[in-house]
């Protein structure tokens, strides 16, 4: 689901909206003062990225672990 998370550039308002398309983005409105200035922040969720080879050493068993 393309959901963003905005802040308000007028009040600071941090605020999430479900965005389908460049329409969609430039109606968005402040849910706190109805500023129409608002900015896409960036998230960790869309932005961290961990490689295979990080994700599997992440979940390989310890040395000395009965697993191990």
């Amino acid at each position: 689901m393309p959901i963003y998370e905005y802040r308000c550039r007028k009040c600071g308002t941090g605020f999430e909206s479900l965005v389908f398309g460049r329409a969609d983005e430039v109606s968005l409105c402040c849910p706190g003062c109805g500023g129409t200035d608002v900015e896409k922040q960036l998230s960790w969720f869309s932005t961290s990225h961990a490689s295979a080879s990080d994700r599997g050493a992440q979940c390989a068993p310890k040395p000395g672990s009965r697993f191990g």
